[in-house]
This record gives structure tokens, sequence and C-alpha cells, in this order.
């Protein structure tokens, strides 16, 4: 193990994997799960559990790793869909923000048994993962779709608006002439949270597509009820 190094523990029996960044001093920056980003003891991240190193093909350099990290140590902003343990990982590691965790459960319908209490319902989640796998095989199916497929764009919406005002906040606050170090972190605040923002739209986005492109796939006449 090495500073800068994007490590992973099991959690929940092995049910998923937790990440952190090792910063070197023994210390791993981490989302806390439901909570926050906290600097804790190599041993308290691990759990005793054995931590494995994520390798990337195009990692940033150590110190700009460890400064991403420890510029949010502290936030409370976890998102299980959009923000979570991993996402932050691989920002610092890459800048980019992903979880390839989320998009298996996703694609595999089990999100929903982990999605309590987030963006949308559970069941909702799990209803259309299995959709995407599946396909729709009958009108009960394709109507899931639809209803599915409103609250996709409402939340769409949402986040839309929570975007344009983030980046009304942004222009606003570059406009104000504070002093720089003020102004520095406070725009590097709000430049993440756009960020967080429109990765949160994008995936919102791809989801509704897959969904409408399932919805405009042509079905057999031959399967529907008289």
């Amino acid at each position: 193990m090495a500073a800068a190094d994007h490590l992973t523990v099991p959690r929940q029996h092995g049910l998923f994997l937790h990440h952190g960044i090792d910063l070197g001093d023994g210390s791993v920056a981490h989302y806390l799960e439901g909570r926050e980003i906290l600097r804790s003891s190599f041993n308290e991240f691990c759990r005793g559990q054995v931590a494995n190193v994520v390798e990337h093909d195009k990692a940033s350099p150590t110190g700009v790793t460890l400064r991403r990290a420890m510029s949010r140590i502290g936030e409370q902003r976890y998102n299980l869909l959009f923000n979570n343990c991993e996402h932050f990982a691989n920002w610092c590691k890459t800048g980019r923000y992903s979880s390839a965790q989320m998009e298996k459960w996703i694609q595999t319908g089990s999100l929903g048994a982990l999605a309590l209490g987030q963006l949308l319902p559970a069941a909702l989640l799990t209803g259309l993962g299995l959709l995407l796998r599946k396909g729709l095989v009958d009108d009960q199916s394709r109507q899931r779709a639809r209803q599915g497929l409103a609250k996709l764009e409402a939340l769409r919406l949402r986040l839309l608006d929570k975007l344009e005002s983030t980046l009304e906040q942004t222009e606003a606050w570059m406009r104000s002439g504070s002093r720089r170090n003020e102004h520095e972190a406070r725009n590097q605040t709000l430049l993440l949270k756009g960020q967080s923002l429109a990765d949160e739209l994008a995936a919102v986005e791809d989801l509704e597509a897959r969904i409408a492109a399932l919805l405009d796939e042509p079905h057999d006449l031959n399967n529907e009820v008289e």
C-alpha cells in the first residue's frame, strides 16, 4: 500500500466493496456509508478485512489525488446512486465520477435492495432494472415503464433546476470580488456541487433514454390480450 492508492475492502459479507484513498500516513479518506467523508485509521477502514489496491490506467499524480481527497474531508452529501464511496475514490484518482458497482446493480436489477431512502423508491429502481434486463414482455410491463419514465423525467427537471441555480451562484460569486482565498474555496465548493449535479443528471438521462428505447421497440401483437 502506498500514498494515493485506491483501496477496497469487502462490506456486508462481501455484498459490496467499500472504497477509500490511502493518505500515506496510516489513514484512509473514505465516504462512510450514508454519512460523510472521514479520515480514518487504516485498521478502522479495513474492519479486519484484507484491503486490495485498484489500478487505474490514467491515474492522476499522487499529489493531485491526495489534495482532492483532503479537500472533501467532512463532506456530507452521500448519495448511493451518484455520490458514493466508489465515486469519491475514482474522482480522487482520475478526476471523473463513476461507480462500476452501481452500473452493474442497475443493469441486473439488484439495485433496489440497496437503494432505500435514496432519490427513487427501491421498488421502482428494481422494476426499471428488470425491464432493462428482460425487456417489455406485456402491456403491464409497458405501463410500468411509462410510469417509471414519468418519475425519471420529474427527477431530471429537479436536478436541472438545481444545476442551473448552482451555476448562477458560481457566476455571481466569481463576479463578487471576494478575497482570493475565500473566493477559491467557495468557487471550488460550488464547482464540485455543479459537477456532482451534472453527473447525477447524466445518469438519470441515460436511464431515461434506455427506458424510452424499450418503449419505442415494436412489440408482438400476438402476445396482446384481446
